[in-house]
């Protein structure tokens, strides 16, 4: 079967509860109509049940049931217009008397229908409204009489009714549908217009935007949103392009030095000293180049992909006292005073691997960018139910220009200035990468010349990975 398309659909939708409504509406309308026509039928033959019964009387202990002239009356006598047929019977229901109109007829007696209640019956092959009660003299029953009045007239307005909203509806559906599938082709044609604009936009093409329409209903809340994630998107796709370009640099740099150099070497014989002090040169890249590696895939390895992670109990105190271990060589050589306080043992539960890594980018950065002589410091504490670390440095500082972009890749603040510093720019995109995945609260202050400090907050209360 061929899907309907949305304009159809809506215009569909639209009819069915326009239908149902019309439905309820035409059902009342015939109803109430119904009920109108009958009510007025049942007050009159009231009324002439009630006249009828004042004129029974006793003459000479003769019950006369009937003027002779009320008979002639053209209401008894005459079954054209509005007619009312009124029969009289004995205790046998055999007939007494009755009207003129009824001719040859007679109005049938119901035994199952009650007295003083309006039914329908048959006579001269129509339907007639009739009520039949029973007739007393001085408490004593005597017979029953039957009034009833035709519902021709009634039936055939009835039926012209019901026709015509019969034949109304289907006729007020197909206009209205058309209607509806009007407007709502009208209605849906900012959406036919974000479908085209969309369709032109292409990864060559993210700089073209959805026009907002000028009242701010749902479809402007539409433009904006998709707006917003074509300006998302389109940064995403820059940082990508940007950080392929830093990396494909960053690659080639330390692959074009040791060229340069093993060329260099192969030009002429040189004596050992030359040769070692080349070849460690060389070392010192390819070390370089391996860091660099290993950064670009953990950096892959670990992009918002949280079933990665291992969680598992990790002892705070000792992974901060392995990676001052691992630097000890730096931290002596630059004659550093390295301190760590602990007010307890903390214990988290995360994945150790990044934990660590953290904590080594971190303190590494802290001994790199520390003067000779200066000092780091770390310091674990609990407050409000959070395991708090600080890790302090008196070295040269961020400027305050430059605090967001250090998480950027490949970015190293002031590098020019102090290009006895190596380092590949990925170690805080690292580390804002890995606390987010772990939700961890991580916050960086700094000055120039005066020192960085790092804060990192655990939620002692909230330890175990939201994976």
């Amino acid at each position: 079967m061929k899907q309907l398309s949305f304009k159809n659909r809506i215009a569909l939708n639209y009819i069915i509860t326009t239908g149902l409504l019309i439905l309820v509406v035409f059902s009342a309308i015939y109803s109430t109509v119904k009920f109108t026509v009958y009510k007025h039928l049942d007050e009159n033959l009231m009324i002439e049940i009630e006249d009828h019964l004042k004129e029974i009387k006793v003459e000479n202990n003769v019950v006369i049931l009937m003027d002779a002239e009320e008979w002639e009356e053209r209401e008894h006598n005459s079954v054209d217009v509005n007619p009312v047929f009124v029969q009289f019977l004995d205790l046998n229901k055999k007939v007494i008397e009755k009207s003129p109109n009824l001719k040859n007829e007679v109005l049938v007696f119901h035994d199952s229908a009650e007295h003083f209640k309006m039914f329908d019956a048959d006579l001269l092959g129509s339907t007639v409204r009739q009520i039949q009660v029973p007739l007393h003299i001085k408490s004593k029953k005597i017979g029953y009489l039957i009034i009833a009045m035709p519902l021709t007239d009634s039936a055939k307005v009835l039926n012209n009714l019901f026709e015509t909203l019969l034949i109304a509806f289907p006729i007020i559906l197909v206009v209205l549908f058309l209607i509806a599938r009007f407007f709502a082709g009208r209605s849906i044609k900012p959406i036919n217009a974000i479908t085209d604009i969309s369709g032109m936009i292409t990864k060559d093409n993210l700089k073209m935007r959805i026009p907002l329409p000028k009242q701010r209903d749902e479809l402007h809340t539409l433009s904006e949103t998709i707006n917003s994630l074509l300006n998302r998107i389109e940064d995403a796709v820059e940082r990508e392009k940007q950080f392929t370009s830093d990396a494909s640099h960053e690659l080639r740099t330390p692959l074009t030095v040791i060229k340069g150099t093993l060329e260099v070497l192969i030009r002429k014989p040189r004596d050992n000293k030359e040769y070692e002090e080349k070849i460690n040169y060389c070392i010192n890249e390819v070390d370089h180049l391996n860091m660099l590696v290993d950064q670009l895939l953990m950096l892959a390895r670990f992009e918002n992909q949280r079933q990665n992670i291992l969680p598992e109990s990790v002892y705070l105190n000792a992974v901060v006292l392995d990676v001052i271990n691992l630097n000890s060589g730096r931290i002596n050589s630059k004659n550093l005073n390295m301190k760590f306080e602990a007010e307890e043992d903390y214990y988290i539960n995360s994945d150790n691997y990044l934990v660590v890594t953290i904590f080594r980018n971190i303190i590494s950065n802290a001994v790199k960018y520390s003067n000779h002589g200066g000092e780091v410091s770390v310091f674990l504490s609990k407050e409000n139910n959070k395991i708090n670390c600080k890790i302090s440095d008196n070295g040269i500082g961020i400027k305050k220009s430059d605090l967001e972009a250090v998480f950027n890749p490949f970015f190293r603040s002031n590098s020019s200035g102090h290009p006895e510093i190596k380092g590949t720019g990925l170690g805080l995109s690292i580390v804002k990468r890995f606390t987010k995945l772990l939700n961890i609260q991580f916050h960086i202050e700094s000055k120039i010349n005066i020192g960085t400090t790092v804060i990192l907050e655990f939620n002692e209360e909230t330890n175990t990975l939201q994976l």
